[in-house]
């Protein structure tokens, strides 16, 4: 099947160099075609260009007109936790009342009220309210999400979450990537036995996620209150195992040592980084993990952001994801995250947009085939209404753009 989409006033992420990612000074390039066109074939992105030089179609070619809007690779939203049981507003209203998220979490909501509510929800149910929260991102431009796990908390209720997971990838065109997130927090039953939850999460819970090949990664909270780097280090080198790489949830609620974890662990990414300290910068430096910042949850919980515009001038590629959950950012918006990073961690827009795209593919492990446009990736992107520019993206943080959004080549 072939697509060509034409009259394209800005085809914007072109990459030519098929980069795996974007660090330090490149994350300002943004490459742009002006009055452009693009060619998928499968759902493979065959041809691109300027469209007076866009080749004869072949008579069975689906034109679609972009109609002078702009054409972008779909958003790689490498953190999120859509698969859950239900919204928590108490809780938001706890914390406009003052409580913070520790203290919320020490009196049973949080992680620990999710998976209470999960554990009596049914497979299908579960998939039908994520099914939901997925199509609201494709909706919204995401075309490459990352659904972790970590509202089971048990063996059997992480595999629910993870096959639910799988499921949203067969069922819709989201390229899905798993992640198992057992780690999240420590189960009510092991209350005071935090270790031994620690030996369970590696003796059981993934001996049965690798046994039905359920997860990509795995990633654990390493941050106060929740586990320890020793604990995280334990149970990423049981993941390693399985051949399971690494991630990490870190420095979010405080200086946690996270960082360290994840370079010495070789993980893929290290997120949340609220609290990263100028320390953590050095050793991210001769490291290939990507620091992934959610401003979104610094916006929703009035917490600090992560230092992107420090970590950006030393060298660093940044990532940015929505961190989509019902406890700390219920939106997976990720043109608001984009104009959030702009705003509140002071990154350009092409700054930002390339966090969303290249570098959120690559915390993923899939940039080789998303996140940019290129001859040979996958024909994830969506068309704006006309704009004035790039930068009108982040600038209007709350107007609709999104005109149409193509997953594999196909209309969403």
């Amino acid at each position: 099947m072939k697509l060509a989409v034409t009259n394209i006033g800005l085809l914007a992420g072109v990459d030519s160099d098929l980069l795996a990612c974007r660090r330090g000074e490149q994350m300002r390039t943004l490459n742009l075609l002006e009055h452009a066109y693009l060619i998928a074939t499968d759902g493979v992105i065959t041809d691109f260009g300027l469209e007076a030089d866009m080749p004869a179609l072949e008579p069975d070619t689906t034109v679609v007109d972009a109609r002078g809007g702009a054409v972008l690779p779909c958003w790689c939203d490498s953190h999120t936790h859509i698969v859950y049981a239900h919204s928590r507003e108490q809780e938001f209203v706890d914390k406009i009342n003052g409580l913070s998220y520790a203290e919320i979490a020490k009196r049973g909501g949080g992680i620990l009220n999710s998976a209470d509510r999960l554990h009596e929800m049914s497979e299908d149910d579960l998939l039908e309210q994520s099914l939901t929260r997925a199509r609201e991102i494709i909706a919204k431009g995401t075309g490459a999400v990352e659904i972790k796990s970590g509202y089971g908390l048990n063996t059997a209720d992480e595999l629910k979450m993870l096959r639910v997971a799988r499921r949203i990838g067969e069922l819709t065109r989201l390229r899905v990537v798993t992640t198992f997130l057992g780690a999240h927090a420590v189960a009510r039953e092991y209350a005071g036995r935090q270790q031994d939850y620690v030996d369970l999460v590696c003796a059981e819970m993934l001996p049965a996620v690798a046994d039905e090949n359920l997860a990509d990664f795995v990633d654990v909270f390493c941050d106060e209150g929740f586990f320890t780097p020793a604990q995280t280090a334990q149970i990423l080198n049981a993941a390693a195992r399985y051949g399971l790489q690494g991630k990490i949830h870190g420095q979010e609620l405080a200086d946690s040592g996270g960082v360290q974890v994840a370079v010495e662990c070789g993980c893929r990414s290290v997120d949340h980084l609220e609290s990263m300290t100028d320390r953590d910068i050095s050793l991210l430096l001769n490291a290939d993990t990507m620091p992934t910042a959610l401003p979104g949850t610094s916006f929703f919980l009035n917490m600090p952001f992560a230092p992107a515009r420090k970590m950006i001038e030393a060298g660093l590629p940044v990532a940015i994801a929505s961190d989509y959950n019902p406890g700390s950012t219920p939106s997976g918006d990720m043109k608001f995250v984009v104009s959030l990073a702009c705003i509140k961690m002071r990154l350009q827009p092409s700054e930002a947009i390339n966090a969303a795209t290249i570098n959120g593919a690559y915390a993923m492990g899939v940039s080789d085939s998303y996140g940019s446009i290129a001859i040979g990736k996958v024909a994830n992107f969506f068309i704006t209404r006309p704009l004035p520019g790039i930068d009108f993206i982040p600038y209007a943080y709350t107007t609709p753009i999104i005109e149409r959004t193509f997953l594999a080549g196909v209309e969403a």
